[in-house]
């Protein structure tokens, strides 16, 4: 099997696709964010005899450098590594344009000197902001309505130029909001089970209306590798999606009946996007990567959030209920 890098394979969903490349057969380099605890991220709770197979690199996606080194040898890239959380780009946005544009520049400029064979560039659903009509296919509009957005539309395009510009084969792989065990409290399922699980009986959420369209993290794993493993999906960027959505209340609702039925709802002022900001809603296409690869969700969404609240119930030490996590 072919020789893969994954970076940001220490967080949520890169551990995820690090694993399941390594069941599917795959000999898998880790690039992990460099820091002086060696610290692996979510790497470091994977089984000895799993960490073991994997090639282990620390290094910095905005250093260009060890982003080269990193990838020599490397048939195939996992673009994973990015700043994700929408309300720390408010207020640190050359940090994005740093980690997003630049550490994606890194990554083509690297692939097209090495001569790599296919390279996966992540992007998100956040690129189309409030849906203009659904669902939401690949030819939408883009609308840079946060910081984070208009970096990974920023990288969207660069990936796009080098296809265009040196025939590089980069596949744009966009995955709709995608939760499960090991995802952080700054995103919206887990910071309501958190909650929950910690017995809070007011469980503060920011705007309830929004719609979503929810991945499990497993089926957004396959869908990435489906993606690598089809000659048709080069030159292309692709949507993951249920084609579902349910709204922010409603999730929030469903989640209190489970885990805590006398818990009620409340709307906290620093937890609302800036009007303008605001993504009201996500209900992507799944229909160009059904018809491009053998991908189709595995998981009920019933599934993955009852697997979500039991990885966070044993796990609950790691998160911060008390707190906004931005």
């Amino acid at each position: 099997m072919a020789k893969v890098l994954v970076t940001g394979s220490d967080g949520f969903i890169g551990s995820h696709l690090t694993q399941s490349l390594l069941h599917e057969g795959y000999e898998v380099k880790a690039f992990t964010y460099y820091n002086s605890f060696n610290n692996w991220g979510w790497l470091d709770t994977f089984p000895k005899d799993e960490l073991k197979e994997i090639e282990v690199f620390s290094g910095d996606i905005r250093d260009p450098n060890g982003v080269r080194e990193a990838m020599k040898g490397c048939d195939m890239v996992f673009h994973l590594a990015a700043l994700i959380a929408i309300p720390f780009s408010y207020h640190s946005p050359d940090s994005y344009v740093d980690t997003n544009i630049k550490g994606t520049l890194n990554v083509l400029q690297a692939a097209r000197d090495l001569g790599t064979s296919k390279i996966m560039v992540t992007s998100t659903s956040e690129v189309y902001g409030t849906a203009q009509y659904v669902p939401i296919d690949e030819k939408h509009p883009y609308q840079g309505q946060s910081p984070y957005s208009a970096t990974k539309i920023g990288a969207d395009r660069l990936a796009e130029s080098f296809y265009r510009s040196f025939n590089l084969p980069v596949a744009i792989v966009r995955p709709f909001n995608t939760f499960g065990p090991r995802q952080s409290a700054r995103a919206v399922i887990p910071t309501i089970i958190s909650q929950l699980i910690a017995g809070k009986t007011e469980i503060k959420l920011g705007s309830l209306t929004p719609t979503r369209d929810f991945n499990y993290v497993k089926d957004t794993a396959a869908g990435f590798i489906a993606i690598a493993k089809s000659d048709k999906t080069v030159g292309q960027e692709i949507n993951i999606a249920t084609q579902k959505e349910i709204s922010i209340g409603d999730l929030a609702n469903m989640l209190i009946e489970k885990i805590n039925p006398s818990a009620k709802i409340i709307c906290e002022e620093e937890r609302l996007r800036p009007e303008k900001s605001e993504v009201n809603r996500l209900l992507g296409s799944n229909a160009k990567i059904k018809e491009l690869t053998d991908w189709a969700p595995k998981y009920t969404f019933e599934q993955g959030i009852d697997e979500t609240i039991a990885f966070i119930r044993d796990n609950i030490s790691a998160y911060k209920p008390d707190i906004y996590n931005v």
